[in-house]
């Protein structure tokens, strides 16, 4: 049986009240998660090579970086 994201939306929505609210609420995290991680690739791509070797990151990886995909070299050590 398949079932669009329509369809389940629909059904979340119809079977509480609440539904409607978790749905507006997730849109609400979702979108402020988005500016949360534009701003923090702009802060991260105003730092100077140097900066971000120390941090353990290099330029090309600054989105996968803010997005979770890379996990930084050495952390732990200290």
């Amino acid at each position: 049986m398949l079932i669009t994201l329509t369809t389940l939306i629909r059904f979340a929505i119809a079977k509480t009240p609440a539904g409607l609210a978790r749905l507006l609420s997730a849109w609400c995290e979702g979108i402020a998660g988005f500016f949360f991680r534009r701003s923090a690739i702009t802060s991260l791509s105003e730092l100077d090579d140097r900066a971000l070797r120390d941090i353990g990151l290099e330029r090309s990886q600054i989105e996968a970086a803010v997005y979770g995909y890379v996990t930084l070299r050495n952390r732990g050590r200290r």
